[in-house]
């Protein structure tokens, strides 16, 4: 064989022996790598799984309704009776002459205040001082003719019947003078009472029929209003109870006064008895004929639990509330509440709140805002930030 190829041929056989094994420490670096893989994928899980978490907790919490809530109060409630009624004056007239007659003089001033017996009108007297004192000098001529036939009678110069008839003549002729004198006032309107005037209703010249209304005059200090109860209520009242009257043309502005008057008998057609108040009017802000809402206190005060007016929501099945219970704590480690339908008996109402007679105990947290997106038994957040007015006399805002 050719020296070249032997050496070649060796070179070949020896190849195989010459082939390396895998160090067992890089079998060792790839197992811990891929552990430190495994590892971190595990770690990696966990924090998504709890990021889901958070985020379904965060949006449940975030679906939550938001409401505003207050505890129900004891507190000492006074019972009312409330209804509408009219102003009218203690005294008030409308003044006309009584005969007829055209005006020859005005007096007053619409809208004055006058006393009492101020001459107000005067009608044209024509012949009326003439006949007076045609009257008059008969009457002076009876006097003269009387005491003549008196001086007569003590010396026996005329008999005692001549003076009895001049006697009679005397006091014929005065109560002609007085008759006249009479129809002389009848031409005149005075004030009967002190009080306000009203407008003028005649002028200077005008012929007035008898009984053709000149002006009005109200006597408005003090003042009377008059309205209607249901006959429930007539064991309640008493004269001398506190009364409180409201009118639209003074908003917020109370006027007191008190019951001075039950009417003795029932309207049959609708059961409401009449009452009256008696009310202080020194500035004459009240007017007669006034539209006014009065309230009447009645009773001694009693404790009621008394909730906002706004917690109550009305509805054909009765009145219901909304209660929130604790019910330990959430998910999120935070307090659990909860909102339970609550169905009440409400009483009377003041200002904003209301009286609850059943359903309700002093302490429980009612729902005052945002029961309309509220279900049954439904989780809650509270934001007590906002709250509904909670004033048993409330008084509009200043502007």
């Amino acid at each position: 064989m050719n020296p070249e190829m032997q050496g070649t041929a060796g070179i070949v056989a020896r190849s195989p022996a010459r082939k390396r094994r895998p160090r067992p420490f890089l079998r060792m670096a790839v197992m811990l790598i891929l552990l430190g893989l495994l590892a971190a994928g595990f770690v990696a899980f966990q924090n998504f799984k709890a990021g889901i978490i958070r985020q379904v907790i965060h949006t449940i919490t975030s679906q939550m309704p938001t409401v505003s809530t207050a505890a129900a109060q004891m507190s000492p409630w006074q019972a009312t009776l409330s209804a509408t009624g009219t102003l009218r004056a203690s005294r008030g007239a409308d003044l006309a002459p009584e005969v007829a007659g055209i005006v020859d003089a005005i007096r007053f001033n619409s809208g004055e205040d006058v006393a009492a017996g101020t001459l107000l009108l005067r009608l044209r007297p024509n012949d009326d001082d003439a006949k007076l004192a045609q009257l008059a000098a008969a009457a002076d001529l009876a006097e003269v003719t009387y005491q003549r036939d008196l001086k007569q009678l003590r010396v026996q110069g005329v008999a005692q019947a001549v003076v009895d008839s001049d006697a009679a003549n005397l006091r014929a002729a005065r109560a002609q003078v007085d008759a006249q004198k009479a129809v002389m006032d009848e031409k005149l309107v005075r004030a009967p009472f002190a009080g306000r005037l009203g407008i003028r209703q005649v002028d200077l010249g005008q012929y007035l029929p008898a009984g053709t209304t000149v002006v009005t005059l109200q006597a408005l200090d003090p003042i009377f209003v008059d309205f209607y109860l249901p006959q429930s209520a007539l064991a309640a009242l008493a004269v001398g109870a506190p009364v409180e009257v409201g009118v639209d043309g003074y908003p917020g502005r109370r006027f007191t006064g008190t019951l001075t008057a039950i009417n003795a008998r029932i309207d049959p057609a609708s059961r409401m008895i009449q009452v009256r108040a008696t009310l202080a009017n020194p500035d004459k802000a009240l007017l007669p004929g006034m539209f006014a809402t009065a309230t009447v206190t009645v009773g001694a005060p009693q404790p009621q639990v008394t909730i906002p007016l706004a917690a109550v929501s009305y509805n054909p099945y009765g009145a219901v509330v909304y209660v929130v219970r604790d019910e330990g704590a959430g998910a999120d480690g935070k307090p659990k509440r909860i909102a339970r339908q609550q169905f009440v008996t409400t009483g009377a109402t003041r200002g904003d709140q209301v009286a609850i007679l059943k359903g309700l105990a002093a302490g429980d947290v009612v729902v005052t805002a945002g029961q309309l997106k509220l279900r049954n038994n439904e989780a809650v957040l509270i934001n007590n930030a906002v709250q509904p007015t909670d004033e048993a006399n409330p008084s509009p805002p200043d502007e």
